[in-house]
Order: structure tokens, then C-alpha cells, then sequence
């Protein structure tokens, strides 16, 4: 067969190829020589499909792999567009398969992040998997796993975390199988993990801890006490009761101040399934925190982050983790102090908890404590 020179084709651009609808059907491009190559769009990363003329009317395909949809081609799982045309060529060259470098663990969650990121979501839901699996999983074949290697991974973990927490981190590497799965027809079954990464029953146990407003001043003083940064943090989760994503995005350009009532315009969080559209939403603070936040935020541009660590740098995600069980201890809010509440650590989360008790207790409408505190009133 000779080789016809690859040819720049439609589904060759990368913004043409994401234009597309999902579909379990691909879009293919003739190269010649009976030979084609086709995109299917995923719902994450999409596939690229050879397929070759069998000269009696019918054809033969083959899946190569990824495309470069969102991560940098490596040749191996996920191929640019010359080199998939190079892997369709010399598969109806050979005549039959070219044996592709199956797809490994570690590959399909760097998938599995990549779309993540792309759609909005948390990509940590990827790197929590990956930081628990050890290297013979991460290096094994998904196509080549087996339903008792995910049940002893679970069942070891279990020893070691909550059973939430365990449910958590399979969740995630279910996440990345299954879209593996959804765009390489080599992995026809995915018994492996529905039933090696089964959730463990009856593993969310209410933590919703409610702190008298007493506690949670001793709370905000011990951040204080870490640092002027880690303490402005913590009251501003115990002012607005936002999450600490929520808290970790504001902007300097947040904060208006310039009026007699203060408040900060609020990021929406990104919970739940989907590409959300990140919105602001006026929260109302006191006068005395508007204004420590804004002599933190001295001469910075507007687009800076308005809570910084004591290094200068931004929060990022579980910096506050350390910080306020330190706090927690120094207020007096472990061990036997918690017994009350039925939990063995006291989180960030319990000021916005409070907050939402608080402002009810208080007769605010439940719809306005649910749109200051971006949840549902149910």
C-alpha cells in the first residue's frame, strides 16, 4: 500500500473536534487509499478510530486511542492528529492490528483530570486517587484489572481513613475508569470496579458541628494567635459561613467597602456535575472586618487574591487543613470537648455550619440564609 501524504482535515483542529456533539458514532476523514480516520467526541477526551476498506463494501476499525483534546500528545495513550494518521496508516499497512500500548491506570486519571479541569470541576477528586494507589495499580493495564485488586485496594484503605473518606477516593478512580471506558471499545467490561470499588453502606455520618458563638470567637482569636493572615481566613469563613474554596477565590476587587453597609461579592462554588459559570453574590461582613480586609489588602491590584498565606502566596486547596486543627486544639475544641457532637475533630466547615444555624435561629428567611450561604434550602 502506498502511503498517502497526511492531509490537514477538519477533525484535524482541535476547536473543530470539541464543536462536536458527543456521539457514539465518529466523524471520519478519508486519507486514501481506502483508509480513513475518525474522531468520536466523548464526554471527555475523544477517540481517535482507523478504519480500513475491506474492497467488498465493508471496512475493518481500530481505536488507536485519546486524542490531544486536552493533554499534550505523548504518542503512547493519547496521539496528536499526524500521529494518529501515522498509527492508521501503518495499522491497514500491516493488515491487521497494531498492538497499542494498552491504556494504565495512571494514564486514565491524567484523562480523567485533564477533563475535569476543563468542565469546571475539582481536579483533586483525580489526585486524591492517585496519591492512595500504589504503583501496581497505577501501572496496570484498566482493560487487565481485576475485581478482587480494587477490593483489597478499598478494604486496605478502610484500615487506614473513614469510611467516607474511603467512599470519596474510589469514587474518584471510578470516575477515571469509567471514562476510560466511555473511549476505548478495548475495555468491554467494567465489572472490575462496580463491584471491587462497591461503596461502603452507611459511611456519611452527620458532622454538622454548631458552635455557640462563644467557641467560635475562641476559634478566630487561636487562628489570630497563628498568624494576622490565618486568622483574617478564619473569620471571614465565620462572618460569611462560605465555603473555603468560596473564601480561597476573593479577589481584592471583591471587597466593597465604600459604603456604610460592607460586604463581599461572594464566587459561587462549583458543586456538583457540569460546567458551572463561576457568579458573584453580595454576603454582608461587619465594618471591623471590612476594614482588617482591606488594610491586608494595602496597594495590591485589584485582581490579587484578598486572603493570602503568610508567605504571600494564595490559599490553595487543604492549606487551611493544619493551620485550624491547631487553632481547634489551642480553643480548647478536641478530645472530650467533642464528645457532645458525636465527631472526633472539629473542621473549617463547622463555622459555616453555624452561621446557617445562627442566621435561622435568628428568623432570617430560610431562601436568603440559602442564598448567602450558596445552597439549596432544602
Amino acid at each position: 500500500m502506498t502511503r498517502t501524504r497526511a492531509k490537514a482535515a477538519s477533525i484535524g483542529l482541535k476547536k473543530v473536534r470539541l464543536a462536536l456533539p458527543q456521539s457514539k458514532k465518529p466523524v471520519f476523514e478519508s486519507l486514501g487509499d481506502g483508509v480513513s480516520i475518525g474522531y468520536r467526541r466523548n464526554l471527555g477526551t475523544g477517540t481517535w478510530i482507523a478504519r480500513r476498506a475491506d474492497g467488498k463494501g465493508g471496512s475493518n476499525q481500530h481505536v488507536i486511542g485519546f486524542a490531544d483534546d486536552y493533554e499534550q500528545a505523548d504518542g503512547v495513550g493519547i496521539f496528536s492528529w499526524a500521529q494518529a494518521q501515522a498509527r492508521a496508516f501503518d495499522w491497514a499497512k500491516s493488515g491487521e492490528t497494531v498492538q497499542a500500548v494498552p491504556l494504565i491506570v495512571t494514564k486514565a486519571l491524567d484523562a480523567y483530570e485533564a477533563d475535569l479541569v476543563v468542565r469546571g470541576g475539582d481536579g483533586a477528586n483525580a489526585r486524591r486517587a492517585r496519591m492512595h494507589l500504589p504503583p501496581r495499580i497505577l501501572g496496570k493495564a484498566v482493560a487487565e484489572l481485576s475485581r478482587d485488586d480494587l477490593k483489597d485496594w478499598r478494604d486496605g484503605l478502610a484500615k487506614m481513613l473513614a469510611p467516607a473518606t474511603v467512599n470519596r477516593v474510589c469514587n474518584g478512580l471510578k470516575a477515571a475508569l469509567n471514562l476510560a471506558a466511555d473511549g476505548n471499545d478495548r475495555i468491554i467490561s467494567r465489572n472490575a470496579w462496580e463491584k471491587g470499588l462497591a461503596s461502603i453502606p452507611d459511611a456519611e455520618r452527620a458532622r454538622n458541628i454548631i458552635l455557640p458563638d462563644s467557641e467560635v470567637e475562641k476559634l478566630i482569636r487561636a487562628a489570630y494567635r497563628q498568624s494576622e493572615q490565618f486568622g483574617l481566613l478564619v473569620e471571614v469563613a465565620a462572618v460569611t459561613g462560605s465555603r473555603y474554596s468560596q473564601i480561597a477565590g476573593l479577589t481584592i476587587g471583591d471587597l466593597q467597602d465604600g459604603s456604610g453597609d460592607p460586604r463581599l461579592m461572594m464566587p459561587t462554588s462549583r458543586k456538583g456535575r457540569g460546567q458551572k459559570k463561576v457568579l458573584r453574590r453580595p454576603v454582608p461582613i461587619t465594618s471591623a472586618l471590612a476594614c482588617k480586609l482591606r488594610s491586608a489588602a494595602g496597594t495590591r491590584a485589584a485582581t490579587e487574591p484578598l486572603l493570602i498565606k503568610p508567605s504571600g502566596a494564595a490559599w490553595a486547596h487543604s492549606d487551611h487543613a493544619r493551620p485550624f486543627a491547631r487553632a481547634a486544639k489551642a480553643a480548647s475544641l478536641d478530645g472530650s470537648r467533642l464528645a457532645p457532637y458525636g465527631v472526633d475533630e472539629v473542621t473549617i466547615y463547622a463555622l459555616r455550619h453555624s452561621s446557617i444555624v445562627r442566621q435561622a435561629l435568628r428568623g432570617v428567611p430560610l431562601r436568603v440564609v440559602a442564598a448567602l450561604h450558596d445552597t439549596s434550602v432544602v
